[in-house]
């Protein structure tokens, strides 16, 4: 299992690979600076489900679940079928 602190540093990197600050991923995201850092910083030991999804869509990216041991999403088996298809 991913541990809190692991997906506060995926938001991170997710922010820095798209050559964002956290002030202009905030305000792509309609949310405050503060909450990005607390976010990335875990500064109240809590992260918002909601908020979190928005920042990575802000940074251009889409939380997926992937089962536990697998490292391919259900998404990317049938994209893998359409290509082997065309």
């Amino acid at each position: 299992m991913t541990a809190l602190s692991d997906v506060a540093q995926m938001l991170r990197s997710a922010r820095r690979e798209a050559l964002l600050s956290q002030h202009e991923l905030a305000q792509r995201a309609g949310v405050a600076r503060t909450t990005v850092a607390r976010m990335e910083n875990l500064s109240k030991g809590d992260m918002s489900v909601s908020v979190l999804v928005r920042l990575l869509e802000a940074a251009g990216y889409d939380l997926k679940l992937v089962k536990a041991g697998h490292v391919r999403t259900v998404e990317d088996i049938l994209a893998e079928q359409r290509q082997d298809d065309a």
